[in-house]
């Protein structure tokens, strides 16, 4: 037998209680992953950790279909009452689920584990279909911070968006269609525009035309997002870190936007030294954002989709925050820019963020970009 921990499972888990155990019935697939998306709900509000086992018992099963019966039984017998057992895949992965857990010593956790059910699988099976089962351990939430951005989200705990996606197939296809349609005539019909700033910037300051910018993409994959340059070279990135980290946690300051000095809304970064004369310009009219058809172009973005966040503003995410990196590409564009734009908080972006991908359409998608001209006109001024 195999035995693999997930990378991502750097937090300490060890039970809350002792083993106590009950026999019991597998819950077949479509009920397990149901199970696993209400615990994980459950957790991104209590943020009480999850550890998942899964055994990959499908070439041990293939080559004797004798063994299943004793796995299911293994299984079922040497987990707590708390515990879920269940088919993560119908006769292939079968998985528990560690709900009760604490934060002490994660090591001692997964031994224990360990020994009582491959102990009792060496009991039941030969050494042949033993050695052909491969265990691994998924913890949630996953630990993402200054020493470990993430590179890719773990799906493991995300098995409803998988099956979102495969209902979805045929608009996902057409939403890339609209996608590379869009953005080819866009880049073609711009293209005066894509010279007239390239030449401003060139002679206005030093330094590169484009921008290349590292974000996290959709299910954690990092590319580089392109824009007009519109800051000095070698700009500290202290203040927006900083700006951002308030941002994320709603003690921004709002900015300034009626006639009688009241704050209206919006946590936005102003008197930002870092920008150049030019670039003031170019972001208030959203003109430095042209280039990000390129990454629609290329797959990384879509048209429309919730903005990519940088690595140092994913590392201050609440847990309900992250969904919004998973449940759709990110695009140019999105539900938040065309209601209220700069007028609302961090936390409305992302409700708004997951409001789209929960309801979206290539008529929605539609309506965003016909829409989005006039915010970008409401929001320079």
């Amino acid at each position: 037998m195999s035995i693999r921990q997930s990378s991502r499972s750097s937090t300490t888990l060890p039970f809350a209680q002792p083993f106590h155990f009950v026999e019991r019935h597998m819950l077949d697939e479509g009920t397990f992953q149901r199970m696993i998306y209400m615990e994980r709900k459950r957790s991104e509000r209590s943020r009480k950790p999850l550890l998942l086992m899964m055994l990959d018992v499908g070439k041990a099963c293939s080559s004797n279909g004798h063994s299943l019966p004793a796995i299911v039984s293994i299984l079922s017998a040497r987990t707590r009452e708390t515990d879920l057992t269940g088919w993560y895949k119908n006769g292939s992965v079968a998985a528990v689920m560690f709900t009760e857990i604490n934060l002490q010593d994660k090591d001692r956790v997964l031994s224990t584990i360990l020994h009582r059910v491959s102990d009792a699988l060496r009991e039941q099976l030969s050494m042949e279909q033993f050695s052909q089962i491969q265990v691994t351990f998924h913890v949630f939430p996953e630990t993402w911070n200054n020493e470990s951005a993430p590179s890719r989200t773990n799906p493991t705990f995300y098995p409803d968006l998988e099956s979102q996606a495969r209902s979805r197939r045929s608009l996902l296809l057409m939403k890339r269609l609209m996608d590379v349609v869009g953005s080819v005539l866009a880049l073609v019909a711009l293209a005066p525009v894509f010279l007239a700033i390239a030449s401003v910037i060139r002679l206005s300051s030093a330094g590169p035309i484009l921008f290349r910018q590292r974000r996290i993409g959709h299910h954690g994959v990092p590319f580089d997002l392109l824009k007009f340059r519109t800051m000095y070279v070698n700009s500290d990135s202290s203040i927006h870190r900083e700006y951002v980290k308030k941002l994320v946690a709603g003690r921004a300051e709002k900015q300034v936007t009626n006639g009688n000095g009241k704050q209206d809304g919006v946590y936005k970064l102003t008197s930002d030294p870092r920008i150049t004369p030019v670039g003031a310009f170019l972001r208030r009219s959203s003109l430095d954002e042209l280039p990000q058809f390129i990454n629609v172009l290329k797959g990384e973005m879509s048209l429309v989709g919730p903005r990519p966040p940088l690595h140092y503003e994913v590392e201050d995410y609440a847990l309900w925050h992250r969904r919004r990196l998973l449940e759709a590409k990110p695009g140019i564009t999105g539900l938040w820019q065309v209601n209220g734009r700069n007028r609302i908080t961090f936390d409305d972006m992302v409700r708004l963020d997951l409001r789209y991908a929960k309801t979206w359409s290539p008529w929605l998608d539609l309506k965003i970009l016909l829409r989005t001209p006039l915010a970008v006109i409401e929001g320079a001024h």
